[in-house]
């Protein structure tokens, strides 16, 4: 088995406004190590997804595109005030620190989700953690830079979000850059 994508049977925690639907799952068979199983992709905004507070090109088309391989979810402190109406139509749940009741920091949320089955991608001192405790950590070097310390904690590092959208549509890339 190389890739496949499948739905959950198993009925995940819903919660208010951060429910989480059922799941299709990206499963990764990478020689040498574990099978990686991901349900969910969790992106930073500023610096990830987004520079100065403006969603990157492409990032809408790309996300709405994968939204039936994972689930989409960004999380933010909003920075800039902007990322409501950045992220109008794009399928993802948005998670704004800022104004949230129930989630504190980014590791709170990805403990709700599941970090076994959980991809991370960030760039900033506040996402080290993140990426450290997901099952697979993603920084990414762009424009906005990367924290040296979430580096560390990364399992890949990529120098565009649009990496990271190729590995999601080609699976077989995460195989060739995990592989023992």
């Amino acid at each position: 088995m190389t890739t496949l994508y499948k739905r959950n049977a198993v009925k995940p925690l819903s919660r208010a406004a951060y429910s989480i639907k059922e799941p299709i799952i990206l499963i990764i068979d990478i020689p040498g190590r574990e099978t990686v199983e991901i349900q969910h992709v969790i992106f930073d905004y500023n610096g990830t997804i987004a520079i100065d507070g403006k969603l990157i090109t492409d990032v809408k088309d790309k996300i709405n595109q994968l939204a039936d391989r994972v689930q989409f979810h960004v999380i933010t402190a909003d920075t800039y005030g902007t990322v409501a109406a950045e992220l109008d139509g794009v399928n993802c749940t948005l998670v704004n620190l800022s104004s949230s009741a129930q989630f504190k920091c980014k590791t709170e949320y990805l403990n709700h989700l599941g970090a076994d089955h959980t991809l991370s991608v960030g760039n900033g001192y506040n996402d080290k953690a993140l990426l450290k405790q997901s099952r697979l950590g993603i920084a990414l070097i762009q424009a906005e830079g990367v924290c040296t310390e979430t580096l560390l904690n990364s399992d890949i590092v990529c120098l565009s979000i649009m990496d990271v959208f190729a590995y999601l549509e080609t699976p077989n890339r995460l195989k060739a850059t995990l592989r023992s």
